[in-house]
């Protein structure tokens, strides 16, 4: 499931124009990351953490299909939080529901780098989806 939920306010968001790396723990997968790369994958916002992670394989939950309407999303940013977009108040609403909540929590759906400098997110143990199916 993915879409656009049209109740949300609109983060003022700024898509990289450099290349940048986001890593993934505890995987440890760093992916390389282009302006060109950046294409909407109908999964969260254009340029999120969940785009970026669907886009190269690396599976995140999310429930809602990426439109800030749960919380299944919950990663935590290690490093790189100041270049990320501010976090919205439809946000902030939903982190609240989520288990583990930190400073560094962010809904990966809704997090978007602005690539002034890497990125490190590490997935919890209970938003790494571990199962893949076959296509049928």
């Amino acid at each position: 499931m993915a879409g656009f939920n049209p109740y949300l306010q609109k983060s003022s968001t700024t898509l990289s124009t450099t290349p940048y790396q986001v890593t993934f723990l505890p995987a440890n997968v760093t992916i390389k990351v282009t302006p060109e790369g950046l294409e909407h994958n109908p999964v969260g916002e254009k340029g999120s953490i969940l785009s970026i992670a669907e886009a190269n394989g690396i599976m995140i939950d999310h429930s809602c299909g990426g439109v800030c309407a749960c919380s299944t999303c919950h990663v935590f940013v290690k490093q790189g939080l100041d270049s990320c977009n501010t976090p919205t108040e439809d946000e902030e609403d939903m982190l609240d529901m989520a288990p583990g909540l930190r400073r560094d929590s962010r809904l990966a759906c809704q997090c978007i780098p602005d690539g002034s400098q890497d990125i490190v997110i590490e997935i919890p143990g209970w938003n790494r989806n571990l199962v893949s199916e076959t296509p049928h």
